[in-house]
């Protein structure tokens, strides 16, 4: 946001802040959560890439279509390890998902 809306903004009151601010988060839940976006960005690329819809994808890491789903939208009940193992099925080397997370 750029500092003049800011200070508009605080002037008339509103307070600024990013979503780490008005949920409370730790710099550790803040940074876990944003690996976990990137993990399903690159899935969802990944998956993309290949050609495949979800439940094709589904089929190849041994899930279901709307455990693809889930986890391509970084729903809360995907851990990170299923993530990981994901795209390690489809052949994604661990210097890519290095990559991830760098970007993170």
């Amino acid at each position: 946001m750029k500092t003049a809306k800011r200070k508009k903004l605080e002037t008339a009151g509103w307070s600024v802040g990013d979503a780490a601010d008005v949920l409370g988060l730790t710099p550790e839940e803040e940074t876990y959560i944003e690996t976990k976006l990137a993990l399903a960005k690159k899935l969802k690329a990944v998956r993309q890439s290949h050609k495949l819809s979800q439940a094709a994808f589904a089929k190849r890491i041994h899930s279901s279509q709307s455990r693809v789903a889930k986890m391509e939208a970084g729903d809360p009940s995907v851990t990170i390890d299923l993530m990981m193992r994901s795209l390690f099925a489809v052949g994604v080397s661990p210097k890519q998902i290095g990559k991830v997370f760098s970007t993170a």
